[in-house]
């Protein structure tokens, strides 16, 4: 193991981090704030509504991400049209080409992860509300949504590490993250240990960090769906609570 070489990567693998950071903060914002309003059309009664954003996330989750960054960075260029357009100083940039294929990635599964979250909500909590008299928008805001994120918090924590974990593919377009960085140092020094190596503990802090921050929020919001341990004698039986006098 040379450690030299790694104490002299260090500072490339910390750069190599900030990017990967960045293109996954803006690639799962974007992803939360689209599929919000699509989860809503997802399990909306109306099939012109439905269908449409059942169409994407089944094309996008039946397709490898790998291949939608390629078709998206290299694909589009072929079309005069495209490269005609005023959206070609942005389509010709590898970092709008890897957040846009990223983005409408985890847009997809995000939508179906919200949709599933709020078909399970219980029936009873929805009729009451409209015994109330609540609009739909109202009780999209004061019961759908906040029961529904609560829910998706455990399947919404694994999509955002697999986001983090797909970030590395940016490397294909020429982007500089973790993974790109492990490269360089590999064909610098043909060490794989060293280079592939600490980009793995890289990943693995990260992994770490993401789930212990989503567990502890599953703590929090997820609380009233735990069993409650009640307190128990020496002999296994259940101890029985002292009146108040």
């Amino acid at each position: 193991m040379d450690w030299a070489v790694i104490r002299e990567s260090l500072p490339l693998y910390v750069d190599g981090l900030r990017v990967t950071l960045m293109l996954l903060a803006v690639s799962i914002t974007a992803g939360f704030a689209l599929s919000v309003p699509l989860a809503m059309a997802r399990v909306s009664p109306r099939p012109w509504l439905s269908k449409p954003v059942w169409l994407y996330t089944y094309v996008i989750r039946g397709t490898p991400l790998l291949v939608q960054l390629y078709m998206i960075y290299f694909g589009l260029a072929q079309f005069p049209a495209v490269r005609e357009s005023f959206m070609w100083p942005m389509l010709k940039s590898a970092w709008f080409c890897a957040w846009f294929a990223f983005a409408m990635n985890t847009t997809a599964y995000t939508t179906e992860i919200f949709a599933g979250a709020l078909r399970a909500t219980p029936s009873g909590e929805i009729e009451a509300a409209r015994s109330l008299g609540m609009s739909p928008f109202a009780i999209y805001r004061r019961i759908l949504w906040p029961g529904a994120l609560r829910r998706a918090l455990p399947q919404y924590g694994n999509e955002v590490v697999m986001m983090m974990h797909a970030t590395a593919i940016a490397s294909a377009v020429s982007i500089v993250e973790l993974t790109r960085v492990a490269r360089d140092v590999y064909s610098n020094h043909l060490l794989p240990v060293e280079a592939f190596g600490t980009v793995a503990i890289f990943y693995f802090v990260l992994t770490f960090a993401f789930v212990g921050g989503f567990k502890l929020l599953e703590r929090r919001y997820l609380r009233h769906l735990r069993p409650k341990s009640a307190d128990t004698s020496r002999d296994g039986l259940p101890v029985a609570s002292a009146r108040p006098a």
